[in-house]
Protein backbone atom coordinates (compact mmCIF):
# COMPACT_ATOMS: atom_id res chain seq x y z
CA UNK A 1 0.00 0.00 0.00
CA UNK A 2 1.71 3.49 -0.51
CA UNK A 3 0.03 7.02 -0.02
CA UNK A 4 1.07 9.89 -2.41
CA UNK A 5 2.27 13.14 -1.56
CA UNK A 6 1.98 15.63 -4.54
CA UNK A 7 4.78 18.08 -5.46
CA UNK A 8 1.96 20.77 -6.45
CA UNK A 9 1.44 21.12 -2.28
CA UNK A 10 3.90 24.34 -0.69
CA UNK A 11 7.11 23.45 -0.12
CA UNK A 12 8.01 22.32 3.48
CA UNK A 13 4.17 22.03 4.16
CA UNK A 14 2.63 18.98 6.25
CA UNK A 15 0.74 16.23 5.44
CA UNK A 16 -2.45 15.45 7.51
CA UNK A 17 -2.75 12.31 8.17
CA UNK A 18 0.97 11.29 7.52
CA UNK A 19 3.41 9.55 10.03
CA UNK A 20 5.31 12.86 11.33
CA UNK A 21 2.47 15.24 10.01
CA UNK A 22 4.11 18.25 11.88
CA UNK A 23 7.99 17.60 10.94
CA UNK A 24 7.67 19.70 7.69
CA UNK A 25 8.66 18.15 3.92
CA UNK A 26 11.01 19.48 1.79
CA UNK A 27 10.39 18.88 -2.08
CA UNK A 28 12.61 18.15 -5.19
CA UNK A 29 10.99 19.11 -8.11
CA UNK A 30 10.13 16.36 -10.40
CA UNK A 31 9.85 13.95 -7.77
CA UNK A 32 6.90 12.54 -5.70
CA UNK A 33 6.72 11.65 -1.53
CA UNK A 34 5.74 8.44 -0.78
CA UNK A 35 4.69 6.56 2.28
CA UNK A 36 4.67 2.56 2.05
CA UNK A 37 4.07 -0.11 4.56
CA UNK A 38 6.87 -1.97 4.36
CA UNK A 39 6.41 -5.34 5.96
CA UNK A 40 4.47 -3.64 9.06
CA UNK A 41 6.65 -0.62 9.25
CA UNK A 42 5.57 2.93 7.41
CA UNK A 43 8.71 4.20 5.49
CA UNK A 44 8.52 7.25 3.58
CA UNK A 45 10.49 7.56 0.01
CA UNK A 46 11.07 10.27 -2.16
CA UNK A 47 10.88 9.13 -6.03
CA UNK A 48 11.35 10.38 -9.16
CA UNK A 49 13.40 10.27 -12.22
CA UNK A 50 13.01 8.15 -15.41
CA UNK A 51 10.54 5.76 -14.76
CA UNK A 52 11.65 2.93 -17.44
CA UNK A 53 15.25 3.44 -16.05
CA UNK A 54 17.53 1.14 -13.61
CA UNK A 55 16.19 1.93 -10.24
CA UNK A 56 18.60 3.17 -7.72
CA UNK A 57 18.26 3.27 -4.42
CA UNK A 58 19.38 5.82 -1.63
CA UNK A 59 19.76 5.77 2.04
CA UNK A 60 21.82 7.98 4.07
CA UNK A 61 23.21 7.89 7.63
CA UNK A 62 23.53 10.01 11.22
CA UNK A 63 22.30 11.98 11.65
CA UNK A 64 20.40 12.68 8.20
CA UNK A 65 17.50 12.08 5.85
CA UNK A 66 16.86 11.17 2.57
CA UNK A 67 17.87 14.79 2.11
CA UNK A 68 21.54 14.01 2.17
CA UNK A 69 21.30 13.14 -1.33
CA UNK A 70 19.09 16.09 -2.43
CA UNK A 71 22.33 17.49 -4.49
CA UNK A 72 22.95 14.30 -5.98
CA UNK A 73 19.40 13.34 -7.31
CA UNK A 74 18.99 15.68 -9.96
CA UNK A 75 21.88 14.59 -12.04
CA UNK A 76 21.02 10.97 -11.69
CA UNK A 77 17.28 11.50 -12.94
CA UNK A 78 17.56 11.81 -16.29
CA UNK A 79 18.81 8.12 -16.32
CA UNK A 80 17.66 6.38 -13.71
CA UNK A 81 14.51 5.85 -11.77
CA UNK A 82 15.66 7.70 -8.20
CA UNK A 83 14.34 6.18 -4.60
CA UNK A 84 15.33 7.48 -1.62
CA UNK A 85 14.16 5.88 1.02
CA UNK A 86 14.24 7.12 5.10
CA UNK A 87 15.09 4.23 6.88
CA UNK A 88 13.07 3.22 10.19
CA UNK A 89 13.60 6.16 12.39
CA UNK A 90 15.04 8.61 9.89
CA UNK A 91 13.22 11.55 8.36
CA UNK A 92 9.44 11.32 7.90
CA UNK A 93 9.26 7.46 8.39
CA UNK A 94 8.08 5.37 11.46
CA UNK A 95 10.01 4.74 14.44
CA UNK A 96 8.81 1.72 15.76
CA UNK A 97 10.12 -0.32 18.58
CA UNK A 98 11.78 -2.95 17.01
CA UNK A 99 15.43 -4.40 16.41
CA UNK A 100 17.09 -1.67 14.50
CA UNK A 101 19.84 -4.22 13.72
CA UNK A 102 20.73 -4.10 10.20
CA UNK A 103 19.19 -7.30 8.85
CA UNK A 104 15.83 -6.07 10.35
CA UNK A 105 16.18 -2.67 8.77
CA UNK A 106 17.70 -3.97 5.51
CA UNK A 107 14.47 -6.55 5.44
CA UNK A 108 11.91 -3.44 5.77
CA UNK A 109 13.92 -1.56 3.48
CA UNK A 110 13.57 -4.16 1.06
CA UNK A 111 9.93 -4.74 1.22
CA UNK A 112 9.66 -0.92 0.80
CA UNK A 113 11.48 -0.53 -1.99
CA UNK A 114 9.27 -4.13 -3.51
CA UNK A 115 6.00 -2.43 -2.46
CA UNK A 116 7.57 0.70 -5.10
CA UNK A 117 6.90 -1.98 -7.91
CA UNK A 118 10.44 -2.27 -7.81
CA UNK A 119 12.06 -5.97 -8.82
CA UNK A 120 15.78 -5.25 -8.92
CA UNK A 121 17.68 -2.68 -8.27
CA UNK A 122 20.89 -0.63 -7.55
CA UNK A 123 21.93 0.69 -3.87
CA UNK A 124 23.89 2.85 -3.03
CA UNK A 125 24.76 4.39 1.10
CA UNK A 126 26.09 6.14 3.18
CA UNK A 127 27.59 5.57 6.84
CA UNK A 128 24.86 3.83 8.80
CA UNK A 129 23.01 3.07 5.31
CA UNK A 130 26.07 1.66 4.47
CA UNK A 131 25.77 -0.61 7.59
CA UNK A 132 21.86 -1.43 6.50
CA UNK A 133 22.98 -1.95 2.51
CA UNK A 134 26.26 -4.33 3.19
CA UNK A 135 23.55 -6.42 5.31
CA UNK A 136 20.88 -6.15 2.78
CA UNK A 137 23.14 -7.23 -0.15
CA UNK A 138 23.99 -10.21 2.05
CA UNK A 139 20.13 -11.55 2.21
CA UNK A 140 18.53 -10.06 -1.19
CA UNK A 141 21.77 -10.47 -3.40
CA UNK A 142 19.49 -12.03 -5.85
CA UNK A 143 17.66 -8.80 -6.26
CA UNK A 144 20.14 -6.51 -6.45
CA UNK A 145 23.02 -5.63 -9.37
CA UNK A 146 25.28 -4.08 -7.40
CA UNK A 147 25.98 -1.60 -4.02
CA UNK A 148 27.39 1.45 -3.68
CA UNK A 149 29.10 1.95 0.18
CA UNK A 150 30.44 5.45 0.85
CA UNK A 151 32.25 5.95 3.66
CA UNK A 152 31.65 3.83 6.95
CA UNK A 153 33.04 1.04 8.95
CA UNK A 154 30.36 -1.78 9.18
CA UNK A 155 29.85 -3.07 12.18
CA UNK A 156 31.54 -6.86 12.60
CA UNK A 157 33.10 -6.19 9.45
CA UNK A 158 35.19 -3.34 9.14
CA UNK A 159 34.04 -1.17 12.23
CA UNK A 160 36.91 -0.95 14.54
CA UNK A 161 36.34 -3.09 18.06
CA UNK A 162 37.96 -0.19 19.81
CA UNK A 163 37.86 3.80 19.86
CA UNK A 164 41.45 5.42 19.59
CA UNK A 165 42.19 7.64 22.40
CA UNK A 166 44.55 9.72 20.27
CA UNK A 167 42.92 13.27 20.08
CA UNK A 168 44.31 13.05 16.84
CA UNK A 169 41.95 10.23 15.51
CA UNK A 170 39.39 10.06 18.51
CA UNK A 171 36.94 12.45 17.22
CA UNK A 172 35.96 10.83 14.30
CA UNK A 173 34.73 7.64 16.27
CA UNK A 174 33.98 8.55 20.01
CA UNK A 175 30.68 9.20 19.29
CA UNK A 176 30.09 4.77 19.00
CA UNK A 177 30.79 4.78 22.67
CA UNK A 178 28.55 7.99 23.77
CA UNK A 179 25.56 6.68 21.99
CA UNK A 180 25.51 3.16 22.92
CA UNK A 181 25.28 4.36 26.76
CA UNK A 182 21.69 3.79 27.99
CA UNK A 183 19.79 7.00 28.27
CA UNK A 184 22.47 9.44 29.27
CA UNK A 185 22.29 10.69 25.47
CA UNK A 186 18.75 11.09 25.80
CA UNK A 187 19.14 13.31 28.38
CA UNK A 188 22.40 15.55 27.33
CA UNK A 189 20.96 15.84 23.92
CA UNK A 190 17.05 16.50 24.06
CA UNK A 191 16.64 20.14 23.31
CA UNK A 192 19.82 20.32 21.97
CA UNK A 193 19.58 18.79 18.37
CA UNK A 194 20.77 21.53 16.76
CA UNK A 195 24.01 21.59 18.63
CA UNK A 196 24.61 18.06 17.80
CA UNK A 197 23.60 17.92 14.69
CA UNK A 198 25.99 21.02 13.88
CA UNK A 199 29.28 19.64 15.27
CA UNK A 200 28.24 16.54 12.93
CA UNK A 201 27.79 18.09 10.20
CA UNK A 202 30.62 20.88 10.23
CA UNK A 203 33.20 19.29 12.01
CA UNK A 204 33.21 16.04 9.75
CA UNK A 205 32.91 18.03 6.34
CA UNK A 206 36.16 19.04 4.71
CA UNK A 207 34.61 22.89 4.69
CA UNK A 208 32.03 23.62 7.44
CA UNK A 209 29.92 25.91 4.28
CA UNK A 210 28.34 22.48 2.66
CA UNK A 211 25.63 22.52 5.27
CA UNK A 212 23.61 25.71 5.46
CA UNK A 213 21.30 27.33 8.57
CA UNK A 214 18.15 25.13 6.66
CA UNK A 215 20.25 22.06 6.34
CA UNK A 216 21.28 22.30 10.50
CA UNK A 217 17.59 23.09 10.58
CA UNK A 218 16.21 20.12 8.67
CA UNK A 219 18.18 17.55 10.55
CA UNK A 220 17.57 18.80 14.10
CA UNK A 221 13.86 18.50 13.58
CA UNK A 222 13.69 15.03 11.84
CA UNK A 223 15.91 13.99 15.24
CA UNK A 224 14.00 15.67 17.63
CA UNK A 225 10.56 14.73 15.93
CA UNK A 226 8.81 11.78 17.88
CA UNK A 227 11.03 9.52 18.98
CA UNK A 228 13.94 10.28 15.90
CA UNK A 229 16.83 10.77 18.80
CA UNK A 230 16.18 7.52 20.77
CA UNK A 231 15.73 5.38 17.16
CA UNK A 232 19.21 6.95 15.90
CA UNK A 233 20.74 5.93 18.63
CA UNK A 234 19.48 2.58 18.86
CA UNK A 235 21.55 1.89 15.54
CA UNK A 236 24.51 1.93 17.86
CA UNK A 237 22.90 -0.05 20.64
CA UNK A 238 22.06 -3.07 18.02
CA UNK A 239 25.36 -2.64 16.07
CA UNK A 240 26.53 -6.17 17.85
CA UNK A 241 23.63 -7.58 17.13
CA UNK A 242 24.17 -6.07 13.48
CA UNK A 243 27.72 -7.96 13.76
CA UNK A 244 26.82 -11.21 14.97
CA UNK A 245 24.22 -11.74 12.06
CA UNK A 246 26.84 -10.44 9.58
CA UNK A 247 29.20 -13.09 10.64
CA UNK A 248 26.46 -15.66 10.22
CA UNK A 249 25.24 -14.85 7.02
CA UNK A 250 29.02 -14.55 5.77
CA UNK A 251 29.44 -18.06 7.12
CA UNK A 252 27.12 -18.93 4.43
CA UNK A 253 28.35 -16.98 1.89
CA UNK A 254 30.42 -14.44 0.50
CA UNK A 255 28.86 -10.96 -0.92
CA UNK A 256 28.53 -11.93 -4.44
CA UNK A 257 27.16 -8.84 -5.99
CA UNK A 258 29.43 -6.22 -7.36
CA UNK A 259 30.20 -3.65 -5.22
CA UNK A 260 31.74 0.22 -5.25
CA UNK A 261 33.51 1.56 -2.46
CA UNK A 262 33.36 5.38 -2.29
CA UNK A 263 36.23 6.74 -0.52
CA UNK A 264 37.01 10.54 0.38
CA UNK A 265 40.29 12.35 0.67
CA UNK A 266 39.42 13.62 4.61
CA UNK A 267 36.92 10.69 5.68
CA UNK A 268 37.23 8.29 8.45
CA UNK A 269 37.52 5.19 6.09
CA UNK A 270 40.99 5.36 3.60
CA UNK A 271 39.90 2.83 1.51
CA UNK A 272 36.27 1.95 0.90
CA UNK A 273 36.99 -0.91 -1.25
CA UNK A 274 40.20 -2.16 0.34
CA UNK A 275 38.04 -2.64 3.60
CA UNK A 276 34.92 -4.74 1.94
CA UNK A 277 37.43 -6.98 -0.61
CA UNK A 278 37.95 -9.57 1.92
CA UNK A 279 34.66 -10.39 2.10
CA UNK A 280 33.11 -9.63 -1.20
CA UNK A 281 33.96 -11.11 -4.98
CA UNK A 282 33.83 -8.05 -7.15
CA UNK A 283 34.88 -5.06 -5.35
CA UNK A 284 36.07 -1.73 -7.37
CA UNK A 285 37.02 1.55 -5.94
CA UNK A 286 36.96 5.25 -5.92
CA UNK A 287 38.47 7.97 -4.05
CA UNK A 288 36.50 11.80 -4.01
CA UNK A 289 38.82 14.41 -3.70
CA UNK A 290 37.91 17.72 -1.87
CA UNK A 291 35.80 16.10 0.83
CA UNK A 292 35.18 14.89 4.42
CA UNK A 293 32.80 12.09 5.51
CA UNK A 294 29.99 13.55 4.37
CA UNK A 295 30.58 13.03 0.55
CA UNK A 296 27.19 13.53 -1.26
CA UNK A 297 27.25 16.64 0.16
CA UNK A 298 30.67 17.97 -0.35
CA UNK A 299 30.71 16.86 -3.78
CA UNK A 300 27.17 15.52 -5.32
CA UNK A 301 28.67 15.56 -9.11
CA UNK A 302 31.58 13.45 -8.33
CA UNK A 303 29.20 11.56 -6.34
CA UNK A 304 26.37 11.04 -8.98
CA UNK A 305 29.48 10.52 -11.75
CA UNK A 306 30.94 7.97 -9.60
CA UNK A 307 27.21 6.02 -9.21
CA UNK A 308 26.47 6.77 -13.03
CA UNK A 309 29.34 4.68 -14.08
CA UNK A 310 29.00 2.17 -11.55
CA UNK A 311 25.29 1.18 -12.64
CA UNK A 312 26.01 1.69 -16.53
CA UNK A 313 29.04 -0.34 -16.49
CA UNK A 314 27.41 -3.04 -14.69
CA UNK A 315 24.81 -3.56 -17.55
Amino acid sequence: MTTDSQNQRPASSPVPGLPLHDLPLHDLAGFTHRWVDADGVRLHAVEGGRPDGPALVLLAGFPQTWRAWHQVIPALAGRFRVIAVDLPGQGHSERPDLSYDTHTVAAHVHAAVAALGVDDYWLAAHDIGAWVAFSLALNHGDRLHGVALLDAGIPGITLPETIPTDPERAWKTWHFAFHLVPDLPETLLTGREREYVAWFLKVKALAPDAFDDADLDHYAAALAADGGLRASLAYYRDAAESARRNHQALERQRLAVPVLGISSSHGSIPDMAASIRPWADRVTGVTVPGAGHFIPDEQPEAVADALADFVTGGR
